[in-house]
């Protein structure tokens, strides 16, 4: 089973282009509004998504990978915030999930139908603290 909503995009353009109009709005807002509250992590694409920044980590298998720290991604059913940052041994969605609105969560995962149910001003707290210190549970960082 998929969960994300089928894009063929293979740039930051072409996704943003393809995004169905019910959630258009939703998501150019979202692209910019990251841009302005980290505008050190450049955008990318990465598959089936739009990715700011990049931190390494050793995986299971001591292997050297690459990760947005922040990404942005139209699902089937809602829209996906992932924030990959590590606040007193929470990740910043479970940390800061009651300040964030009424969304669900996962791991590093912030979810959500409209942008009306997210509380900016905590998002982009949450943002900037990725952009400090990039992380994920469990994972070795490296340069």
């Amino acid at each position: 089973m998929n969960m994300f909503a089928k894009n063929e995009a293979n740039s930051v353009e072409e996704y943003l282009f393809l995004i169905p109009e019910n959630r258009k709005k939703d998501i150019d807002f979202l692209h910019n509004f990251i841009q302005k509250a980290v505008p050190n992590l450049k955008p990318y694409f990465a598959t089936n998504m739009i990715g700011y920044g990049l931190f390494h980590y050793l995986d299971s298998k001591k292997q050297k990978k690459d990760w947005p720290i922040i990404s942005l991604a139209n699902q089937k059913n809602y829209i996906s915030i992932y924030v990959c940052t590590i606040i007193e041994d929470k990740d910043a969605a479970e940390k800061y999930k009651k300040e964030l609105g009424k969304l669900s969560k996962g791991v590093s995962c912030i979810r959500f139908k409209n942008i009306e149910e997210i509380n900016l001003e905590t998002l982009k707290i949450v943002l900037q603290l990725a952009e400090k210190k990039p992380g994920v549970a469990g994972a070795t960082i490296v340069d």
